[in-house]
């Protein structure tokens, strides 16, 4: 990879706004994917002068890059199809736990069920997702034959109409398209207080290449219309993938000043108040980037416990494990640094998370410690950047 052509104008930032000054009205008035373009191309000059790179084996330019979805080759983004469409048609290799698991993709959805309420809103979230996806692509290219590594979503370039993205405009080049319409009156987010309009879909992903495609677990919390929750994890409930895309979520909640305040204004001072914005919890009403994504997708994709169901969950937490790679970036003292306990909204009271905590992913890969994850481009199984 060329870092040259990584980067891009480094004018945006001021020394002071990357310390966490205010966001001024300028910079709100810019558009959000330029915008991200914009801190992306900062964190990449932030890392080639960082010290917190630790292994000479594994610098920027030797770096596996994760893309844009959009960019990649329509060649590309079929190799990526293949290797998922190869996950659902492989044999389950996580059998011991009863768990109703029929293919290897559903191993993946049984280990997040099983750790759901010990890996959000807690002091790993962000470093258990990144490992998860880490091992997710591991299986599609050591399984499956997958040539590239994990791709994401870009938000900010389709959130006023979902539908025109690549990833959901539903060719044979995308995640599929929308579910068929099933009338539902709305959905209730933010834990059932934030009320958001229903989309036009709802039912069964109608075109593209999961179109048909059976999950058998979940939803265990479900807050969307007419899709009832299932008892547990050990409940078979064979389904198709379901969808509801909702440009509301997106357009509302995916501005330029969310995006700002999480990686240079105000809720970027700190760990605490990072996640906080990123995950809702911050003031009444605010959605957060994190929940706002997976209601965009709707239907599985909003089930806390079981939206890797859906398969753009991947691509939406890694475009979650792209904002937190520019705040470490932009924030080299506090890249290390978590907050929070090791149970979900500290319910039942828990101890405080540390980052010599091990992130157990049920046997999908070995134990690392959450400390061994911070650093995409150090000394622990990690080793790429974002492009």
């Amino acid at each position: 990879m060329q870092v040259s052509g990584v980067l891009g104008s480094l004018s945006f930032l001021s020394g002071s706004i990357i310390a966490g000054a205010n966001v001024t009205p300028d910079m709100l008035h810019r558009d959000a994917n330029e915008v991200m373009g914009n801190l992306q191309s900062e964190a990449i000059q932030a890392l080639l002068q960082s010290t917190f790179r630790t292994d000479p084996t594994c610098s920027i330019e030797k770096a596996q890059v994760r893309r844009d979805w959009e960019f990649m080759s329509k060649d590309e983004r079929k190799n990526y199809v293949q290797a998922v469409r190869c996950m659902f048609s492989s044999r389950s290799k996580l059998t011991e736990f009863g768990w109703p698991t029929k293919n290897r993709y559903d191993d993946f959805v049984g280990v997040h069920i099983n750790m759901t309420t010990t890996i959000h809103n807690t002091g790993n979230f962000l470093g258990y997702h990144r490992y998860l996806l880490h091992t997710y692509e591991t299986a599609l290219r050591d399984e499956c034959g997958y040539k590239g590594y994990t791709p994401y979503w870009n938000w900010f370039k389709y959130r006023d109409d979902v539908t025109k993205s690549p990833v959901f405009d539903g060719s044979e080049t995308s995640l599929g398209g929308d579910g068929e319409f099933f009338w539902h009156n709305g959905t209730l987010a933010g834990i059932l207080k934030i009320p958001l309009p229903s989309g036009k879909g709802g039912g069964c992903m109608k075109s593209g290449p999961f179109k048909g495609q059976d999950v058998h677990m979940g939803p265990m919390a479900s807050v969307f219309p007419g899709f009832p929750t299932v008892s547990g994890i050990f409940i078979e409930n064979t389904h198709c993938i379901r969808r509801d895309l909702n440009s509301y979520a997106s357009t509302n909640y995916m501005q330029t000043y969310h995006l700002l305040n999480l990686t240079v204004g105000e809720a970027s001072k700190s760990i605490k108040l990072f996640q906080e914005e990123l995950q809702g919890g911050r003031y009444p009403g605010h959605l957060g980037l994190h929940a706002a994504g997976h209601f965009t997708l709707g239907g599985d994709g909003t089930d806390l416990f079981s939206s890797p169901n859906d398969p753009a969950f991947w691509l939406h937490h890694a475009q979650l494990d792209r904002l937190w790679w520019i705040w470490q970036a932009l924030h080299p003292a506090e890249a290390g640094d978590i907050d929070g306990t090791i149970t979900m909204n500290n319910n039942p009271p828990s101890r405080l998370a540390t980052i010599d905590d091990a992130l157990d992913t049920k046997g999908l890969s070995p134990l690392v410690a959450l400390k061994e994850v911070f650093n995409t481009l150090g000394e622990g199984p990690l080793c790429y950047i974002y492009a």
